[in-house]
Parts: C-alpha cells; structure tokens; sequence
C-alpha cells in the first residue's frame, strides 16, 4: 500500500506539484479568451473548452510516457475509454469547485502558505525560496495571484473529497469474513467440451445456408466504399528534414544541462506501523512502542531487517519484498520520509519515523550518485529535442496557410502539395468505419470524406487534425455505393458460421448431459484433468465466471460438480474433490486488511457522491468532439 499512496501526498500538493506545474503556467486564463462555441463540454453553464481538453490530453500522454518509458505508444490515446477519462476528471473539477462554493468552504491563507511553501520546486536546500517562487513563476509567464487562487481552487476542491475518502469505515468482522472466503481454497478437476471437437462432423444443407443467409442480410451488404488520395503535414514528419548545427546543439546542451544528467536515486527498506492522521491517540500511541521494540530486535539482529519487514510491516505493497521499495529520487516519497533517506549513511538504519502513514523504521540500502553528461554521450537526444521544438514552431507557422490553401483551392490537393513539399498518399477502398491506419481512421475524417460534397463534387476535405500536431486533408478519387453481395460470393463464409453455431450448440448440450450424469452418481463419465487448487486470490488462470461457479456451490458431500458455458462457446465440466477452510489471521492483519478495505469503500463512497453530484448540475457532453482526434 505505502508505495502506491505515498506517491500522493496531500494530494501530491494537492493536486498541483511538479507533475501539473506546467499546466498552471500553461495558462488557464486563456481557456476563458477562447472562441465561445469551441467546447466539448458544458457544466452547469460554464463551458470546457476544446483547448483546455487537449491540453488535458497532452498533459496525460506526457503522464503516460513518463510512468511507461519505452512501453509508451501515443496510440494509447486514441482509445476512446482515455479520452472520454480526461473529459471526465474536467468535469468532476467544475463540480467539486460548484460543490465547494455551495457548502461554504473556504481556505485560510495561512493553509494557503503553507501548502505552496511546501512544494519541493519552491525550495532552495530544503527551505521555501521566495525569490525561487516569484522567479519560477515569471520564466513562465505565470503571476502570482492567478497561481495562488488556482492552488487555492484545488484546496476547496480536495476538502470536499476528503469528506469522504477519510470517514469510510469498515468493521473487523466484516474484513475477517471477507479475508476467510478469499483465501478458502478448493481442490478441482476441469473437463472442456469445446465446439471444435464437433465441427467435423457438421455439414449445413442448402436450407440452413439459405434461411442463415436470408435472416442475416445486414451482415453481407458491402459497405459504401470510396478511394481517396491525401495529404499528411506532421511535426514528425517535418522534424525530419530540419537542420540543427552543432554548434547550436552545444549552446541548448550548456543551457540545459540539469536536462540530460541523472539525478541521485537512494533505495530503501521500511517496516511500516500504520497509524494514519485519521487513528486515535491510542491506536498511534500503540503503533509507536511496537516501533521501537521491533528497533531493539533490529539492532540485537541487523541482517534480519528483511525477514522482520515481512514479518510486521503493514504496508501491502512491500511487506513480502523484505520492505524494499527500489530506488527513487527526491520529490517522489511523502517529504518526512524522504528527509530522513537523503540524511542517512549507507546501511544506516533509523526509526520510527513518523508521517501520515504511521511509524516507519528505514534501512538505506543502496546509493545511486547523481552523474553529470558531456554533450558527446547526449549529442543524439539535443539534436533530437531541437528538431522536434525547430518543427513545432514550423508547424504552427503552416498550419493555418495549409488549411486555408486546401479550402481555397478546392478542387485538387496538387496546389498545397507542391507549396509545402508534400507527397500525395493514396488509400485502397475504405468504407465509413474502416479507415487505413494510422490516419485514415479517424472518425472526424472518414466523416469528411463520405460528405455529399466530397463524393460527389471531389472537393478536398476539410483540414483534420487526426492526432497532436498532424493535419490531414483528402479527397474522394472514385466512389462505389452499398450493395447486398449474392449467396453464391459468401457461401463458404455461411458455412462456417452455421457450422460453428451448430458447435456450440452440440458442446452445451454434450455438457449438460454429462454433467447431469455425474450429479446422478455415475461412474466413468469422463476422463478428469490433473487436480489444481484454486481460491479468489489464486484463480490459477480461471475466468471470474469459472471461478464464481466453483465457489457457489455449497458442497455437503464431496466429490460434487457443477458445470458452466465457458468463453469459447464450449462447456466447462468441474468436479470439487476437497474443501480448504482458511486459516485465521492474526488480529494485525484483520486490522491491516480491514483498513485496505476502508479505503476501497471510501472510493466506492466518492464516486457515488460525484456521480450523485453530476445529476445535481446540469451537464452536456459534446460527444462528437470528444471522439474526433484533437
């Protein structure tokens, strides 16, 4: 647990630290200069400008890039269930501010100090820096009214959160049942009927190929198709034909140097005690003396500092490593537990700590120095960053004479192609759902192109922006219509289909008869698979539905089967051979659990609230927006 939370530290500062820095500067006056009908959301009459939510979605692809490295791919972004996300976490800021003001909240500017002087990027040597503040700030155009009432703004909002993220309670009781049926194991055997065992044997007449062919018409009409040929202008594309000298690389590498060095990393064990701010006197009181006396076992035994993590930390997430939490740098634990690591010797061992978690005991581990680079070792990455900032500032330059050219010169792409040396792509057919990637499937786009102007007056396009910083026109070069394809072209297709279903059906049906069979009592139904054990915390690979079957049953004698229609289409025979009752856990654990619980139904608690809220105001989503590429 404490190394997923402690990344979130008030709110990571509330909500406004290092990570959204750059959209503060950014400038969030500007959203409200922007042209009035360009939203893609309106809450409670105030509108979420379509500015603002690609920004949003930049700062969540620079997210996304920095936690996933080279697993990153900026195709993630055009899942719609990410871009309907960002929307989301917009609009729950419009209503948690509404929320604040109806309820009369407020932030003292005392609390207001003491939260900004709390930022790392504020602080010289450990220490707010009001000169490092007033300058940060000024580099990047950003005052310090319009900051403070933006911190001040996320303050009301996360008092409001902590309304329910902090009064959740969930009994022991209740956690020690819920620990005793997720550990419950039970013995089983699994026999699959699929419909590939059947499909030999299956021949559709002429009849069923027909009724299937006549009641299934939609399925073998051949999409509206047309061929387009198009123009693609890009950053990526532009930033390979600009020209960085070295001597321009030196200076930007002299200037940025903090860029392309690595910063010190410490790496550290804890055992945690918890007791957050929420505990009781006496809870904290307890969690401390444990503290210290699991210190003297430490300094009796130094080398068993892992197998004591295991053994009493109650942080869920490095308890069974030994405590260990890897190597991080400054900024990214919770500031009190981060002080004391970057203070200590390697192999120190210091404790307790206190923080918002509870009382921690530390062993530092291993040092990683910070290391400097000279240019040579980076020359690559500063050509590479010059070329992308050269290309975007071209790219802003073009895009507006790109589209206005193809616009005013409508009837061919040639005109912008030779003024902007671009080659003309030509697509296969493509139909209104099925675009060719990466930029014809856009929806925006494809919209475009089965326009009544494009298609029958071959007109170019509108200018699309498919992604960040890529902008497509096309135009229609032939069209055919809809058309129903004849039996004789998707016979063998039909067969397939009809003889799959019959399959399935011939599984389910062999299933159920064997199954009936064995709850029957007879013998030598079928030949078992080797034995597994399984619980809610072990599925060993089964299928929540699976899973869920085998645990309903309530087996007064064994062996006892059940049966379930598995993911394939096919018929799952299980057979239960023995039941494994949990074991009690100990009073810390179901203490330990029971805390876990109560911050997953406090979650559970403030999405009902927000989605609660929501009905309250009154909210409209610009759908269509929302799916086209920004």
């Amino acid at each position: 647990m404490f190394d997923i939370v402690h990344k979130r530290k008030r709110v990571v500062q509330i909500i406004i630290v290092i990570a959204t820095l750059p959209f503060l500067f950014w400038g969030i006056e500007s959203y409200r200069n922007t042209d009035g009908e360009d939203y893609v959301a309106v809450v409670s009459g105030e509108k979420i400008h379509r500015q603002e939510f690609d920004q949003a979605l930049r700062m969540q692809q620079e997210s996304m890039r920095e936690r996933m490295g080279d697993s990153f791919n900026i195709n993630m972004l055009d899942n719609p269930e990410v871009r309907v996300s960002v929307l989301e976490s917009l609009i729950q800021q419009r209503l948690l501010n509404h929320e604040a003001s109806r309820i009369g909240l407020a932030v003292l500017d005392s609390q207001l100090v003491e939260v900004i002087q709390d930022i790392s990027v504020f602080q010289q040597d450990g220490k707010f820096s009001n000169h490092q503040y007033k300058e940060i700030l000024r580099n990047q155009g950003m005052d310090a009214v319009r900051f403070e009432s933006r911190v001040r703004q996320d303050m009301l909002r996360q008092q409001v959160i902590e309304a329910y993220t902090k009064n959740g309670f969930i009994s022991n009781t209740v956690a020690k049942n819920i620990m005793r049926l997720s550990e419950e194991k039970r013995e089983i055997s699994l026999v699959q009927i699929q419909p590939e065992q059947f499909l030999s044997k299956i021949k559709p007449s002429d009849d069923e190929i027909k009724s299937y062919y006549d009641s299934h018409q939609n399925k073998f009409r051949r999409p509206e198709q047309v061929k387009v040929e198009y123009l693609v202008l890009s950053v990526d594309d532009l930033a390979k034909q600009v020209q960085v000298s070295t001597d321009e690389a030196i200076s930007y590498f002299n200037e940025h140097k903090a860029e392309f060095g690595q910063v010190e990393e410490r790496r550290a064990r804890h055992i945690l005690l918890s007791a957050p701010t929420t505990a009781s006197d006496t809870d904290r009181a307890a969690a401390r003396s444990k503290a210290e006396e699991i210190i003297l076992q430490i300094k009796q035994a130094p080398q068993n500092f892992a197998d004591l993590a295991k053994q009493h930390s109650q942080d869920a997430g490095s308890a069974d490593k030994g405590g260990d939490l890897g190597f991080f740098g400054r900024g990214t634990m919770v500031k009190a537990f981060e002080d004391e690591i970057f203070q200590m010797e390697l192999g120190e061992i210091r404790g307790p700590v206190q923080t918002e978690f509870g009382f921690h005991i530390i062993k530092l581990s291993e040092i990683k120095a910070g290391k400097e680079v000279n240019f040579d070792e980076v020359k690559e990455q500063v050509l590479e960053k010059l070329k992308k900032q050269k290309s975007e500032k071209e790219f802003g330059e073009m895009a507006e004479d790109f589209r206005n050219m193809v616009y005013e010169q409508s009837d061919s792409l040639q005109p912008a192609a030779e003024t902007f040396r671009l080659p003309i792509k030509e697509s296969g057919w493509i139909n209104r759902k099925e675009g060719k990637s990466p930029y014809l499937t856009d929806k925006k786009l494809l919209q475009a192109i089965f326009s009544e102007d494009s298609i029958d007056n071959k007109q170019n396009t509108e200018t699309v922006e498919v992604s960040t910083d890529t902008l497509v026109s096309a135009r229609v070069l032939d069209h055919r219509p809809a058309a129903m394809r004849s039996m004789s072209i998707v016979k063998e297709e039909i067969i397939k289909l009809v003889a799959h279903q019959k399959a399935v059906d011939q599984a389910v049906k062999e299933g159920r008869e064997k199954l009936e069979k064995l709850l029957k009592g007879e013998k030598n139904v079928v030949k078992w698979n080797p034995v597994i054990l399984v619980s809610h915390n072990e599925p060993q690979g089964l299928g929540y539905d699976t899973l869920r079957s085998i645990f309903k049953v309530q087996p007064t004698k064994l062996p006892t089967y059940t049966g379930i229609i598995n993911s394939q289409g096919g018929f799952s025979l299980i057979r239960i051979s023995d039941v494994i009752e949990a074991s009690v856990p100990s009073e810390e654990k179901i203490k330990t659990f029971s805390r876990q619980l109560q911050q997953v139904f406090a979650q559970e608690e403030l999405l009902s609230y927000l989605n609660a809220v929501k009905k309250r105001y009154d909210v409209t989503v610009r759908q269509d927006r929302i799916e086209n590429k920004l």
